[in-house]
């Protein structure tokens, strides 16, 4: 089987043949017919996060994927053979830059059928993540005030949706050639982050759900209400994370460490910060799956990538990640 993988931390990105994917009892053996691209993959590619994801190397890169049921575990009852699906694999068992991956059940659904599979691929992990900020973790409530940073990007375009069908004002940060897209998502107040200062021109809100982390972070926390909520994305990791990981006693104190300075600035200014990992469920899915397919949420893809241009793809990830030109909501590999 064809794939995509990373053999060292730091290494690059090679195509290589590898096992086919081993299907349990409870899984869903899927051909990728696409796959999202996610600037975790190149965290993952450059080591970013192996204190606390441990991959066994070489790995197969990849976290969002849709494609088509081949064959199913013998306890599997929701899916058969045909049926088009999209997931976003559990951390443990990510691997979406090959030609198929075997799926646990929970983590998959239906994809929305007003889409294409590529459209549909670019959506778990981000929307994923949006709905765990904004639904679980903020229980965002109409007529509430929300900050979303970086909001022509894969997870602020489905976060500004997503916060204005819950009945909430958004205002998010963005350069100034996205203003007009960004309002056409639903967004009320938009600043350009190169020439205006959000922390200047912000207060009173309810929750920030913030990508970049850093000094943002900081200045985040002070456009808060008091009992506000600033939610990150892009770390620091704190405690909480670390008890969900399962992580080991001194892991979890250095994650409480990373976190402290910025967890004391604010409890100093009242309001609270959590740290947010996104989980895999299908069960969420299937709720992002009836938002599409209601028109409440579209998905955006600014570029995609043919599956023999995986490696370009992923370099295309380092160059957003040091801050070079990006694209409007996703990038997406395809696999007609």
């Amino acid at each position: 089987m064809r794939a995509f993988v990373v053999e060292q931390y730091k290494g690059p990105l090679r195509e290589a043949d590898v096992p086919e994917p081993v299907v349990g009892e409870h899984d869903v053996l899927v051909q990728v017919r696409a796959a999202g691209l996610n600037l975790l993959d190149e965290k993952i590619r450059a080591g970013e996060f192996k204190q606390i994801l441990p991959y066994k190397l070489p790995q197969i890169l990849g976290n969002d994927v849709a494609g088509t049921v081949l064959d199913v575990g013998a306890k599997v009852r929701g899916f058969r053979p045909g049926d088009e699906v999209y997931a976003r694999p559990g951390k443990d068992r990510i691997g979406t830059f090959a030609e198929r991956i075997a799926v646990a059940e929970a983590d998959l659904a239906l994809k929305p059928v007003s889409i294409s599979l590529a459209e549909a691929a670019s959506l778990p992990l981000v929307a994923l993540t949006a709905w765990q900020a904004l639904v679980e973790r903020g229980n965002v409530q109409p007529g509430q005030r929300v900050l979303i940073h970086a909001g022509s990007g894969g997870v602020g375009t489905i976060a500004i949706q997503l916060a204005k069908y819950l009945g909430a004002t958004v205002a998010t940060t963005v350069s100034s050639g996205n203003t007009d897209f960004v309002r056409e998502l639903g967004a009320d107040v938009v600043i350009d982050y190169r020439n205006q200062d959000f922390e200047q021109l912000l207060d009173d809100y309810d929750l920030v759900l913030d990508s970049l982390g850093g000094t943002n972070l900081e200045k985040s926390l002070r456009v808060l209400r008091p009992g506000g909520k600033a939610i990150g994305i892009a770390g620091p990791p704190d405690a909480a994370f670390g008890r969900e990981l399962g992580a080991n006693a001194v892991l979890r104190l250095v994650m409480t460490a990373l976190s402290s300075r910025i967890r004391r600035q604010a409890r100093r200014l009242g309001v609270t910060y959590e740290f947010l990992f996104m989980r895999a469920s299908g069960e969420q899915l299937r709720q992002i799956t009836a938002l599409v397919d209601s028109g409440v949420l579209r998905p955006v893809v600014g570029r995609v990538f043919d599956f023999d241009q995986t490696v370009q793809a992923v370099q295309s990830l380092t160059v957003q990640s040091k801050g070079g030109s990006g694209i409007r909501g996703k990038a997406v590999i395809s696999r007609p």
